[in-house]
């Protein structure tokens, strides 16, 4: 059985890191992207090497989609010189950005960078990627268990992850014919550096989020890789066009 190929946007650090090292456990090889990050990018790369897999990183702005043609034909000489294949089997559309403001003082600015990041960059980026994902492979999309729990401050950002949970309906029934799979995973509240690392380092908001979970705890990244990992296996062939939601149960 071949190696199987895994597209991370957003792998230089958090969920995105995680969840390379996850697939890579599992014997895939992965390519990662960042933005500004690339000395923690190549880190990451140079683990999975020292693991026994084969990894790549390149950048990626999510928020510029009039570079995504060229993104793919980058994706597409890597795939030739570093694999001798023409396709990647996942794609993760993981790389975000956090936002943490009131309904009244979100402004206009704050909507377009919001929207240019998390629906319009993996809705565009997705189709000029779509020739090089192999027929049988698995889109995974990453949405936010905001659009379930409803948290002052985050109206903008939850409205965004909504989007795309409706997008990743869209995409299982059109992408169908190809036997693409697309599902969509929605964290709860992870101890990463993510909106300013509050999870991760307030005591006080750590706390609260165990006191609002069934299982007691925040979540940790290994969570959220495990779950990654297991949605993009064989094993979770059959399931599609969902929405899951890996938070310990927070809220319920």
């Amino acid at each position: 059985m071949s190696t199987k190929i895994a597209l991370i946007t957003g792998g230089s650090r958090g969920l995105g890191r995680n969840a390379a090292l996850k697939l890579a456990k599992k014997h895939h090889d992965v390519i990662l992207t960042w933005h500004s990050q690339q000395q923690e990018a190549e880190a990451v790369v140079a683990e999975i090497e020292q693991r026994g897999g084969r990894a790549a990183a390149l950048r990626l702005d999510v928020s510029d989609s009039n570079s995504f043609n060229a993104f793919a034909a980058e994706v597409k000489n890597l795939l030739n010189e570093k694999w001798q294949r023409q396709q990647i089997d996942y794609l993760l559309n993981n790389a975000g950005v956090g936002m943490h403001k009131p309904f009244i003082d979100t402004t206009a600015a704050d909507l377009d960078n919001l929207y240019q990041v998390h629906v319009k960059g993996p809705f565009l980026l997705t189709q000029a990627l779509l020739p090089l994902l192999a027929d049988g492979g698995h889109i995974l999309n990453v949405s936010s268990g905001l659009t379930r729990i409803i948290l002052p401050g985050c109206s903008a950002y939850a409205m965004m992850k909504s989007a795309m949970e409706t997008l990743t309906r869209y995409q299982a029934k059109e992408l169908g014919a190809r036997r693409i799979r697309v599902n969509i995973l929605a964290p709860g509240a992870i101890e990463t550096d993510f909106n300013g690392g509050g999870v991760r380092d307030n005591p006080e908001m750590n706390r609260w989020v165990a006191s609002q979970t069934a299982l007691g705890r925040a979540g940790q990244p290994d969570d959220i890789g495990d779950a990654i990992a297991l949605l993009l296996s064989d094993e979770a062939g059959w399931i599609n066009a969902q929405r899951i939601e890996a938070s310990g149960g927070q809220s319920i």
